[in-house]
């Protein structure tokens, strides 16, 4: 399956889904997924092993400067979104330009929300719209020393930056 889904036909995906295979568990995450390391995939393989499909919503690149900062990202949305499709636990990735990727979990509707361990589960965009419909919301712990800001930190240490 593995394919980059326009949000104004994620609807019409998940329903074609759900129609051959009504009893695949669809889980959904979403994030930045800047300069993709092993936090991130391990990450998306234990989201994965939550269901039978992932559907991952991508942060935007306007949206990931508005909650990262100017400089962010640093690899475009269309590379990142190229290379999450291909990742064996990823199984369509879908691109938002909102700060919160609620308008996209409306539309998905997913059996699993997920997220990384760094959130609060009360804080957590869709938790309330999931919950409403029996869906379960849950986080998963990060791997310590694994993260984008590690890897950012460590270039420009090394650079005198």
């Amino acid at each position: 399956m593995h394919s980059i889904i326009h949000i104004g036909d994620i609807e019409s995906f998940v329903y074609d889904i759900r129609q051959k295979n009504p009893v695949f568990k669809i889980v959904f995450t979403n994030g930045i997924f800047d300069i993709l390391h092993r936090g991130h995939v391990t990450y998306l393989e234990n989201a994965k092993a939550l269901g039978d499909l992932l559907i991952l919503g991508l942060n935007s690149d306007e949206s990931s400067r508005r909650l990262k900062g100017i400089n962010r990202p640093y690899v475009n949305q269309d590379d990142r979104a190229f290379i999450l499709s291909r990742l064996e636990s990823v199984d369509a990735v879908s691109i938002f330009n909102d700060d919160t990727p609620i308008k996209l979990i409306k539309k998905v509707r997913p059996d699993v929300l997920v997220k990384g361990g760094d959130y609060n589960l009360n804080d957590i965009a869709g938790k309330d719209f999931v919950e409403s419909y029996g869906g379960k919301v849950c986080t998963i712990p990060f791997i310590n020393g694994k993260s984008t800001s590690n890897l950012i930190n460590k270039i420009k240490n090394e650079n005198g930056v």
